[in-house]
This record gives structure tokens, sequence and C-alpha cells, in this order.
């Protein structure tokens, strides 16, 4: 695409760029994908009214994506992930741990979106949750020895972090039969088109009509199954970084340990026998 013509048009673009890159990396230098830069600086060009926060909707972008990537050739925002490596290479490199697969696995992150996968490994969300981080394009369908892993732990979880798309609803579904037998739950985190308009996430919209979702997936409302038909997409990464983050920590970490209290403590050392507490 032939640069802008209008220089103060492209002034104003690589100022929104920049605004949208600060919140993208807020708070404490996240990293983030170029996609997710893109729906930031969609935000900072169309900001949400606070009349319209409470209304669901999906409004279209402000900026062509074309336009966008010109803007941003050249400039290197702080936290911006560089290009991905080719398709077919692994996120994580090679497996150097020969017994890794001997452990009991509860739970595992697939992400459709190969970028976003990436994204959640550079902010360290598989430490902080204890959750490998898979994504859908290159490690589908799971190693057999990652799914013994999974049954191994017992009542283990894989949540599927997906678009509001067909394929990305449909995602969920293939990993069910991919597994087969295996005695793991497979749980959707979304997106789903409600999602998508209660957050007011832009969306796009792809060539019509439609497959239509037969049977309907579990969960989805026969309304956002037509907002579907109608060629509607919203993608993960248009949800901003660290809200996305939050979520997917809060899911991934599971049930948190009930908090115990000093009083508490104690009467379980009275209880806990002679030996932890003096009679006299």
């Amino acid at each position: 695409m032939p640069r802008s013509t209008n220089p103060v048009g492209r002034l104003l673009l690589e100022r929104a760029i920049g605004v949208a890159g600060r919140r993208a990396a807020s708070p404490g230098g996240l990293r983030f994908t170029e996609r997710q830069l893109y729906y930031e600086t969609c935000r900072v060009l169309r900001p949400t009214p606070a009349p319209l926060r409470r209304i669901a909707r999906t409004p279209a972008p402000p900026l062509r994506l074309s336009r966008f990537t010109e803007a941003l050739r050249g400039r290197e925002p702080a936290g911006l992930l560089a290009a991905l490596p080719a398709v077919g290479t692994t996120l994580g490199g090679p497996v150097r741990e020969p017994d890794l697969h001997a452990y009991g696995l509860p739970r595992l992150l697939v992400c459709q979106d190969r970028s976003i996968a990436r994204m959640l490994l550079a902010n360290h969300v598989h430490l902080e949750a204890a959750c490998p981080v898979l994504d859908a394009e290159g490690d589908l369908p799971l190693d057999p020895r990652l799914v013994a892993a999974l049954e191994r732990a017992g009542d283990a979880t894989v949540h599927v972090l997906h678009d509001a798309s067909p394929s990305g609803i449909a995602l969920p579904g293939r990993i069910r039969e991919a597994l087969g037998a295996a005695r793991v739950r497979v749980e959707p985190l979304g997106l789903v088109p409600r999602h998508a308009e209660a957050l007011h996430l832009v969306s796009g919209r792809g060539p019509r009509p439609v497959p239509p979702l037969v049977p309907l997936p579990q969960g989805l409302r026969p309304r956002e199954a037509r907002w579907l038909a109608a060629g509607r997409f919203a993608e993960v990464a248009a949800v901003p970084p660290a809200r996305l983050l939050r979520a997917v920590l809060r899911i991934a970490r599971g049930p948190r340990p009930p908090r115990h209290s000093v009083r508490g403590e104690l009467r379980e050392l009275r209880a806990s026998g002679f030996m932890t507490w003096p009679d006299a």
C-alpha cells in the first residue's frame, strides 16, 4: 500500500499508535502482539462514550488493518512482540526434560490464535498458573503422552481460548473428538458473540453466507448463531491485553485454596495432638 499523502493524518495515526502501545503495555510492561496493538489503536481512535458502555454492541473498526500496518512499519513500540516464526515450529522449542510426560497434568490451555499463545507465554502465564499453553495450529492433535499426563492427574481440564467465529466456536468440539475416550474435560473460555458485545469489541465481517453450526454448540444462543451466520466475527486479540491476562489467569490457576485465619490455625494445632500443644 502506498504511503499516505496526508502528513497530518499520518502524524495523528502515529501518535494514536504510540498511545495505544503505552496502554497495551500497562500495567507493568506487558508484552503484546501486533494484532492486539491494532485493536488498542482502534479504541484510542474511537473510544466508547460513557452513555454507550451499558449497551452491548460490537462496533466496526475505525481503521483499516492495512493502513495500520503501513503506519507501524519501522516503529517498535516497547512491549511489541517480534513476528512469529514460520508455521510448523513449536512455541517453546523441543522438550528437553525426558520425564516431563511422566507427571500428572491437571490443566492445559489451548489457544486458537498462535500469536495469543505466544503473548501469554511472553507474559509468563504458564509459570504463574502452572498451566502449559499450546496453540491449536501447531500442537493439535495433542501428543498421546500429554493426554496420558492429563488422565493421570484425574479430573483434568483442557481450557480452550478461541475467537467468536464459526471455526473458533467449533474448536472445543474438535478437541473433544481428538481426545476420544480420554477422561479429560474440555472447557471453552470464549469468546462467543455475547462476550464480544458485552466488551464492546471491534468486530469484522467475513464472506457470506456462513454454513450454519449444526448442531448448535452447547451454551451458544440462537441469536448468537444468527450473528455468526451474518459473517460477523470478533478476535481474542481485540480484548485489552491486561484484561485478557487477568481473565486467563483467574481460570487457569484453578480454584484457590481457602484462606486460613490465625484463630483457625490455633484451633487446628489444639486438635492435632499432644505433641503440638503443651498441656501446662
